[in-house]
């Protein structure tokens, strides 16, 4: 008998695959193959983002944040939005262990001491990202002094996207490395927690990358162990360009991996929207320009689960096991 079933070439698969690759993420429930999406539920909210605002001093390639000098889709909050949420947490059954700020660049923000110092006042560790550039130099005596008040509670994290300059600055521009290793200097010199992000678009192995920033560290008198996954961290790269598989159900088991090991099982982040009249919280720090993902403007309306919906879950968190908390 003869096999009537149309044969499927390779042009057929590609074609399949271009046409699944422009409806991925389109549905919250069910993914471009028909399968159930992923979620994550917050189990314990451990760490609590405040998106500073999206302005930046620089222009870095690939951000995935899309900061710049000139982006301020997400305004500046204040230091009383941000002490709204933190009363927010010691009237409820909170468990919060971690403040941490992000941006934009944080420190261009003129309340960011404020909040630091509200967070550390209220027994909080705080994290903050930083390019460590001018607006961090512009804040050095008020760094001193929250140094002098709260010790070692707060802990920077300073971008270095490659242990070499000119990688570095292939990425944040020209002149962004003298002025980040001598902040990253006076930091060290002056007893600051710190920590370091690095990026993992080179083709090179993480060992080589971690070897290749202690020594780095080295040079420089720098207090980071580049081997400490929690001092060093080595994040995926955002590239938005290319495909990435959506996650289902079924994902877990055959990655292995733990729904509760993702981000936004223990974290929120509230940001607010240029022209808004109040912040909103989102999920994670990965998400703040979709709409989809807004949890409400309260932490108590943000329990709800999260739907894996879009490619950043699946490949900064899922596949690349990554997390932006310190904790």
């Amino acid at each position: 008998m003869l096999n009537t079933k149309p044969q499927t070439t390779a042009r057929d698969a590609q074609h399949e695959a271009h046409s699944l690759k422009h409806i991925k993420f389109s549905n919250p429930d069910i993914t471009a193959k028909g399968e159930q999406r992923a979620v994550v539920a917050l189990t314990q909210l451990r760490t609590l983002w405040f998106n500073t605002g999206s302005l930046c001093n620089i222009t870095c390639k690939n951000c995935y944040m899309e900061s710049s000098p000139t982006n301020d889709e997400l305004a500046y909050l204040s230091a009383r939005e941000v002490g709204d949420y933190l009363d927010e947490i010691s009237t409820g059954d909170w468990r919060v262990e971690e403040i941490a700020f992000t941006g934009g660049e944080p420190f261009m923000n003129n309340d960011l001491p404020a909040m630091i110092e509200d967070a550390l006042a209220r027994g909080y560790r705080v994290l903050v990202l930083t390019n460590a550039l001018k607006p961090l130099h512009h804040k050095r005596p008020n760094l001193l002094a929250i140094k002098e008040r709260f010790g070692d509670a707060l802990t920077l994290r300073i971008s270095i996207d490659h242990y070499s300059q000119a990688k570095h600055e292939y990425i944040r521009g020209e002149n962004t490395w003298a002025p980040m290793i001598e902040n990253l200097r006076w930091l060290a010199e002056n007893g600051f927690n710190l920590s370091v992000a690095g990026r993992s678009v080179w083709d090179e192995s993480d060992e080589t990358a971690r070897r290749g920033y202690q020594t780095l560290f080295k040079a420089e008198r720098i207090p980071v162990d580049a081997h400490n996954m929690a001092s060093m961290v080595i994040f995926p790269e955002m590239d938005v360009t290319k495909d990435v598989p959506e996650i289902t159900i079924h994902c877990w088991d055959i990655l292995g991996v733990a729904p509760t090991s993702i981000m936004c099982s223990t974290s929120r982040m509230v940001i607010k929207r240029k022209g808004a009249s109040s912040p909103v919280v989102t999920p994670c720090t990965l998400l703040p320009h979709d709409p989809q993902f807004e949890l409400g403007s309260k932490l108590s309306q943000c329990s709800r689960v999260v739907k894996l919906n879009h490619p950043h879950c699946a490949r900064f968190c899922v596949l690349g096991g990554a997390s932006c908390s310190a904790i």
